[in-house]
């Protein structure tokens, strides 16, 4: 009995924990660039794509950050 009380009150600790998890946001103005270009391809990729939604994230995030790095790297003044 002690067994499944314990499995359950994990199960629940599991699901309260999912639950709580959020989409990362920034905390200030150094990345709007890359939060408003996310989320404008994630909109297009999951209107337009049958890949499902963890592709488009992974997809999107790689091409954003991309474009946010060859933005600083233009920005640097040597």
């Amino acid at each position: 009995m002690a067994k499944k009380l314990v499995a359950v009150f994990l199960m629940l600790v599991v699901v309260v924990a999912a639950l709580h998890i959020r989409e990362a946001e920034a905390e200030d103005g150094d990345h709007k660039e890359y939060k408003e270009c996310f989320g404008n391809c994630l909109k297009e990729c999951e209107d337009g794509d049958a890949h499902g939604q963890t592709y488009c994230e992974m997809s999107c995030d790689t091409e954003c950050a991309i474009k946010e790095s060859a933005e600083r790297l233009k920005n640097i003044k040597i």
